[in-house]
């Protein structure tokens, strides 16, 4: 795959547990304590939007406590290096803002962002990094009651797809990690990399027995790339036998933040 240009890395809850935020599905999520449909639906806000902006609230400040571990700042090493040999897009079901802080550029969030809001009046969406509440007022339409998340609930449409299928249509290789792969659309990601006859490979938890593996993976990922070959779907993150390009170790892991 030493000719490839274009890219596509889709990450998921997997990636941002490793810096110690609760995920959804695993053991100890938070959906384990609430009704999804309490707090992460239209209908659900409509009922009781201050239990939602509390929710809300927990889940925003707790990125004050974590940090970017290695796989965020493997991807952004790996966007930087990758400039001026084609596309890279880092498309994230994450809701924090670790892979910005990292120093990701090209990155949609297509369920959307823990740290803005969005008017349900007029659409606005704005930058909010403290606590919300039921009384705040739209700067935009002057209306009182209607700002919400910017979350994508169950029953919406995740955001940016058109510009994701896009993308995955003219990717050369297609990753996801972090994510069972098994919940659309992601789910969809996978199955048009496929059809499309891309090099794809799908990581999750599952693959890896100790913490912070998700960053090594994808180093050593980076550090064989030009080794990839269309015949070798079983492990592409494998290093291959007989190195064709480079001899050296790879790069050593940095040392995520406090």
């Amino acid at each position: 795959m030493a000719a490839a240009q274009n890219i596509v890395i889709l990450t998921g809850a997997g990636v941002s547990g490793e810096s110690g935020i609760s995920t959804f599905r695993d053991a100890g999520g938070l959906w384990e304590t609430h009704h999804f449909e309490d707090l992460a639906s239209p209908e659900g806000f409509h009922r009781d939007p201050a239990l939602v902006h509390r929710f809300y609230n927990l889940r925003r400040a707790q990125l004050h406590s974590v940090a970017p571990n290695a796989a965020h700042l493997a991807l952004a090493e790996w966007e930087s290096a990758w400039a001026g040999r084609g596309n890279f897009l880092l498309v994230t079901q994450n809701v924090d803002d670790l892979h910005e802080r990292a120093g990701s550029k090209s990155l949609l969030h297509m369920h959307g962002e823990l740290r803005k809001l969005r008017c349900a009046a007029c659409g606005t969406v704005t930058p909010h990094l403290a606590d919300a509440s039921v009384d705040m007022r739209c700067t935009a339409c002057g209306q009182t009651g209607y700002m919400r998340p910017d979350i994508v609930w169950f029953g919406e449409m995740p955001f940016h797809m058109e510009e994701i299928f896009t993308a995955l249509d003219k990717a050369d290789i297609f990753i996801a990690i972090g994510t069972s792969g098994v919940v659309y659309p992601a789910a969809d990601f996978v199955q048009q990399a496929r059809a499309n006859g891309r090099h794809h490979r799908l990581l999750h938890q599952k693959d890896f027995a100790r913490p912070g593996a998700h960053g090594g993976i994808l180093y050593r990922a980076f550090f064989h790339l030009g080794d990839f070959r269309r015949d070798a779907d079983d492990d592409p993150m494998a290093a291959p036998a007989t190195p064709t390009r480079s001899t050296r170790s790879p790069p050593a892991l940095p040392r995520s933040a406090p």
